[in-house]
């Protein structure tokens, strides 16, 4: 049910796109002419699209599912072109002048050491540009100490050789100069590499001239399918390169047929949304941060940005809404509807949630005022990373015991006082708290709205505490308070058997001479129990009367289904603790003893 319900909201752009899936499935088994013929113009029809869409003019297309891939094999072209005996001598020529890769700090993390990686070269080949620290933006690179870095190393023999530039990156969505940095690596012949969610706004009407720039690059990466909302969709690398032999040695491109159907997918969407319908997409996605013309992501802080970042994924799983951690800013939250299916965003969300956290915020000194009112049956416990109004154990006040007994006792009265709070006709959540949080045996309050009385509340969960314990301190007296009886009560038949021992003589104890005498003088004795009185805690003899039903059982050996078949003459319950019964007999409730 979960796997149609999910299948329903995929749209039929969506469906497009499942649809070239199996499509292109049913064309691989045609003849291999057919193949390719209608593979290729599959290819260049995508390839033709993409570049008049993105203003990226006589430029070839590399389609790829994992989106670093296609970065992988941009190196590898660039690596056979500037080392011209490479295809013969494989990695032994690049000892002679070691290749080093340039990056940005604020760029994707992981990327670089991804490329070394798969391309085999070692960390040293890999070159990190700091950020502007003193002019400019603190997440573009800094052009000045690039050109830098890039001088020692010539001297130092090494061969400069790709710049990965950012338009978009992926934590504030900043794009860098990037004309400057085009002109730089034209001097010192080196390819320049860009990606980044801005670049979708190339597709725009009206773009930027910081990304206008993007246009000059060698190479860039781009997600469509996360754009457009095309699940299953492959990420392209639009690039450009005079000669197909090394395009081909790289990877780039491919002889196979069957891999140049990882287009049909995105032609087959392409078709169905059209140009006007693709831009319009991209369009709302900037329309919605407010800022046509600027980066389609925003980040903001709110005083709780974990908690609203995690709220908004639980409501609207597709909201473009995520937590980042930046180094200058600290943790904020991200939008960014570009990332996600833009045309499914439900912008109300973030209105209805701000006003529920703001009167959180409000709320929470009141509820840790009121806690500390209660004290010390209720403990506010210090949480930061909670995003409701509060959190708190309830301490038990019993004294005298031990500390396993108290932590014991404590896990008993949390677990059930929550059990008994989220089970109140009320729209604040309780719960345990984090799934990796640090406190144990607390009650983690939820987000509330203004209207709710924070004192009622904690006096509410303060009171059901005491009452909690108060029951559980009542039923452990009563166990305590049977135990002694019985024990009191089988010190007593002990001395009774005694007695009677004394009064019968021992040769009646004997069993077969017992019995003779038993028959010539039978013995008159009257069978006396005894009745434990739970409200008095003392132990009583039963009467003659009331001891009548225990008598005719001692006697005549009646079975304990007679009760239950209604021959009892006296109304009572019944139950066995060992050799002990439990009844409630004529209306008195106690423990009544046998005689043995």
């Amino acid at each position: 049910v979960n796997l149609y319900d999910r299948m329903q909201n995929v749209g039929e752009q969506g469906h497009m796109a499942l649809l070239g899936h199996s499509l292109a499935a049913y064309i691989s088994v045609l003849d291999r002419e057919r193949l390719r013929k209608l593979t290729t113009r599959i290819l260049s029809d995508t390839t033709l699209w993409l570049c008049r869409l993105f203003r990226y003019e006589n430029g070839s297309a590399y389609f790829h599912e994992d989106d670093r891939d296609g970065l992988v094999k941009v190196c590898r072209l660039v690596i056979n072109a500037r080392y011209e005996e490479y295809a013969s001598e494989g990695y032994a020529v690049l000892s002679s002048k070691q290749p080093v890769i340039y990056q940005s700090a604020s760029g994707r993390p992981g990327l670089g050491q991804h490329l070394c990686s798969q391309l085999g070269l070692p960390l040293s080949s890999l070159c990190t540009v700091p950020c502007n620290t003193v002019f400019g933006s603190q997440h573009q690179m800094d052009v000045a100490l690039l050109d830098k870095l890039i001088k020692e190393d010539k001297e130092a023999g090494k061969l400069p050789l790709l710049l990965i530039a950012n338009a978009g990156t992926p934590g504030a969505g900043h794009t860098d100069k990037l004309g400057r940095l085009k002109d730089l690596c034209d001097q010192y012949s080196m390819w320049l590499h860009l990606e980044g969610v801005n670049l979708a706004t190339l597709a725009l009407g009206q773009a930027t001239s910081a990304i206008m720039a993007a246009n000059r690059s060698d190479s860039m990466t781009l997600t469509p399918g996360q754009w457009l909302g095309l699940p299953a969709v492959s990420a392209v690398t639009l690039y450009r390169h005079e000669d197909p032999a090394l395009s081909l040695a790289a990877g780039l491109t491919s002889s196979q047929p069957v891999a140049k159907l990882r287009a049909l997918p995105l032609w087959l969407s392409l078709q169905y949304l059209g140009h006007n319908g693709i831009v319009q997409k991209i369009k709302h996605a900037t329309v919605l941060v407010e800022d046509e013309l600027s980066s389609p992501v925003v980040l903001f802080k709110f005083s709780q940005e974990m908690s609203l970042g995690e709220q908004l994924l639980q409501l609207v799983p597709a909201s473009g809404m995520d937590v980042v951690e930046l180094e200058d800013e600290g943790t904020c939250v991200r939008f960014s509807p570009l990332l996600t299916a833009a045309g499914n965003l439900n912008t109300q969300t973030q209105h209805s949630l701000v006003p529920v956290m703001s009167s959180t915020m409000c709320l929470r000194q009141d509820f840790r005022e009121e806690t500390h009112r209660h004290s010390p049956s209720l403990i506010y416990v210090e949480e930061l990373s909670w995003p409701g109004l509060g959190a708190v154990r309830y301490e038990p006040q019993a004294e005298g015991i031990d500390e396993s007994r108290r932590k014991q006792e404590l896990e008993k009265i949390n677990t059930e006082l929550l059990k008994k709070l989220q089970e109140l006709d009320t729209d604040i959540i309780f719960s345990t708290g984090p799934e990796f949080g640090t406190q144990e045996n607390c009650i983690f309050v939820g987000m509330v709205t203004e209207d709710v009385d924070v004192s009622e509340l904690v006096n509410t969960i303060a009171t059901l505490g005491r009452d909690i314990e108060e029951s559980g301190r009542l039923l452990e007296n009563m166990t305590e308070v049977v135990r002694k009886g019985i024990l009191e009560a089988e010190l007593q038949l002990q001395k009774a058997n005694e007695e009677k021992l004394m009064e019968e003589g021992v040769m009646r104890q004997l069993p077969l001479v017992g019995s003779v005498l038993n028959w010539f003088s039978p013995v008159q004795s009257s069978i006396k129990g005894r009745t434990f009185n739970l409200a008095a805690g003392t132990v009583l003899c039963v009467t003659e009367e009331k001891n009548e039903f225990i008598r005719k059982r001692t006697l005549r050996g009646m079975s304990t289904r007679a009760c239950d078949r209604g021959d009892c003459e006296i109304p009572h319950r019944r139950t066995t603790y060992g050799r002990n019964v439990l009844s409630v007999v004529g209306g008195t409730f106690g423990i009544v003893f046998p005689p043995q």
